[in-house]
């Protein structure tokens, strides 16, 4: 087979896979519809892996055109791909991480009613997701980013019996369309100002930095953020809880929420020669960071901790982005991918055992009960705290020293950051594994391993949280960093305008240090209030502190969007209802209508039946002729 046609067919098999599943889905017994869908992506992993040891091989970068799309003017997009070494790596996160969630699906879903409809939304997703990162040009992307946000809202309210979910949904998707309209004005002024919207024909144009660059990388970021949920677009993630697990898994951890990091990653010339828009990511990352990390120390819901996690880890990302250290960055999203999958697939298994139980103050003593689940979350755990030698160590640690190198104050609050990661995931590793059960008699009683459709994808993602982060091992560690290095071809130019900082090894070994050692005491500070003094958090209705309070809710972030932002358009859709729609359209329409009703009454007489009136009225009209053609 070709490469042309190879690429094609990556994102083309998940596409088929929901067209097939969608088409006969009543038809379709479950079984075949979870091969069809797990079928496909794998394929699709498959063709990605070989693209991918090709670039590994020292191929290179392939741009492969199918036909002109538009063509208007001055204007044109074409329907091509671009698979680099991002790109390249983008896939196997996609496809490999995919299709574990999809062979888990099996088992978490297999007893829903909608089961093939949630294959088919699946498919769906992979498909715009695929597309996202492997369009050459801005306008393929962005049908790839409103995909995906479809896909999201589809999925989120997938359970569409519930209220509470469809509200949800309703909010990612609106919360969504603010950052994708800032999003697709910053894709027009890159074409009103570079006269192209294909990456190869933009980038090389960008060689300075302007105002006009400016307004393009931060419109750009905006839409970013609301993807990525940062600041102040964040709301809308934790609420996405709402849908099915595998859902949480696949959409909002490992794939369609770092599409804003990877597509700042992509921009990374233009935000090198935009110092405004690099503080500005840097700002919002540290800020989201920080911020989400100290809301999750207070959820109670297994999920929204690992929600406001996800929020927390996308802020480090970003932090890396806004110092120009853009591998480090796609690195850290790498490992993320592996251990907050993981995670998630870990905390379904776990609300699975428990019959769809989400509170963590009704658990306790699991690890007993569904020991592989408890291992395997365990790992995830234990990554995203940084521990070494696990793979969110290097990573995260990368990050920290990019960030030391950039600026000190950016390093302290990012590693609060993860001091406070560290703090909150031991403690809901303790609270639902260790200690007695506080489940209900008859819940315990059924308490029970999930099945190897469930397990057999966490062990896998175990180990990847485990080993992964050796792609990334610094050279101060015995290491060649060879993620860096392979895609270093993609941030060449922007290596070339940065300046470089050196760190002495001295200084890393010493940063190193201070994050380990601070991070065995966090782990130790959880231990000693979850485990050995047995702390529960308090019952809903009870007296918290002021912090705790502030805290628990969310900083009541959300009835402040409520109040400055939801009611206000409520009263002014209510006040243009009653001024403009209803005094205003609806009063002009009426006045026609009665005035074209009464005066078509008025003619109608003259439709009265009599032959001789007729031949009256068309003398009268003949006489008027006349005078008109002699008077002319």
């Amino acid at each position: 087979m070709s490469i042309k046609a190879m690429i094609f067919l990556i994102p083309l098999l998940p596409l088929l896979g929901f067209v097939l599943i969608a088409t006969i889905r009543k038809r379709l017994v479950r079984g075949f519809a979870a091969l069809i869908g797990c079928g496909s992506v794998f394929t699709s992993f498959i063709f990605s892996l070989v693209l991918f040891i090709k670039l590994l091989n020292g191929a290179e970068p392939f741009n492969v055109t199918y036909f002109s799309w538009i063509a208007a003017g001055n204007f044109s997009a074409s329907f091509s791909y671009l698979i680099d070494p991002l790109s390249s790596l983008m896939l196997l996160i996609i496809t490999g991480i995919g299709f574990l969630i999809h062979i888990y699906s099996i088992g978490y879903m297999w007893k829903d009613e909608g089961f093939n409809r949630f294959f088919s939304y699946l498919n769906l997703f992979v498909f715009f997701m695929l597309l996202l990162v492997m369009g050459s040009n801005y306008l393929l992307m962005y049908v790839g980013w409103e995909g995906v946000g479809l896909c999201s809202y589809l999925l989120i309210g997938f359970w569409s019996k519930n209220q509470d979910y469809n509200d949800a949904a309703n909010k990612a998707f609106i919360m969504n369309r603010i950052g994708d309209l800032s999003l697709i004005i910053g894709v027009i002024l890159i074409f009103i100002n570079y006269g192209s919207i294909n990456y190869a024909d933009v980038f090389p144009k960008v060689t300075e930095g302007s105002f006009v660059l400016t307004v393009i990388t931060v419109l750009l970021f905006i839409g970013a953020t609301g993807k990525s949920a940062q600041i102040p677009l964040y709301t809308w993630l934790p609420d996405a809880m709402a849908g099915p697990t595998p859902v949480s898994a696949l959409i909002h951890a490992a794939t369609m929420v770092t599409a804003g990091v990877y597509m700042v990653a992509r921009n990374n010339i233009l935000y090198t020669l935009s110092p405004v828009a690099m503080e500005l990511v840097l700002v919002i990352g540290l800020a989201t960071a920080l911020f989400a990390a100290t809301i999750a120390l207070a959820q109670n819901d297994i999920k929204k901790v690992l929600a406001y996690s996800t929020v927390s880890q996308l802020g480090l990302m970003f932090v890396a982005l806004g110092v120009g250290a853009y591998a480090s960055g796609i690195f850290h999203m790498a490992t993320h991918a592996f251990f907050k999958a993981l995670l998630f697939l870990g905390a379904g298994s776990v609300i699975h055992a428990l019959h769809h139980e989400q509170d963590i103050r009704n658990m306790g003593g699991l690890r007993k009960y569904i020991p592989i689940t408890f291992f395997t979350f365990l790992v995830g755990v234990l990554a995203i705290s940084g521990i070494p030698p696990f793979a969110g160590f290097f990573s995260k640690d990368e990050i920290l020293a990019k960030a030391f190198e950039h600026n000190q104050l950016a390093w302290l609050i990012a590693v609060i950051a993860s001091l406070l990661t560290v703090f909150y995931m031991l403690r809901l590793l303790f609270i639902t594994f260790y200690g007695k059960n506080r489940s209900s008699e008859e819940t315990i009683h059924h308490i029970h391993e999930s099945p190897a459709s469930i397990t057999i994808p966490l062990i896998v993602l175990a180990v990847l949280s485990a080993a992964g982060g050796f792609m990334g091992v610094p050279e101060i560690l015995g290491g060649s960093n060879w993620i860096e290095h392979f895609l270093s071809p993609v941030f060449a130019k922007s290596h070339e305008v940065m300046t470089e900082y050196t760190m002495s090894h001295t200084t890393e070994y010493v940063l190193m240090g201070v994050i380990v050692v601070f991070t065995l005491v966090m782990i130790a500070l959880a231990y000693v209030r979850y485990v050995s003094r047995a702390r529960v958090p308090a019952s809903e209705g009870s007296e918290l502190s002021v912090a705790h309070r502030i805290i628990y809710h969310k900083y009541y972030i959300d009835e402040f969007y409520e109040s400055i932002v939801v009611k206000p358009f409520y009263w002014i859709s209510k006040l243009f209802d009653i001024v403009i729609e209803k005094s205003g359209i609806d009063r002009l329409v009426n006045l026609i209508s009665e005035s074209l009703q009464d005066w078509s009454n008025r003619f109608r007489k003259l439709q009265n039946g009599y032959v001789g009136f007729y031949i009256f009225i068309m003398v009268i009209g003949v006489i008027l002729v006349i005078a008109y053609s002699f008077l002319k």
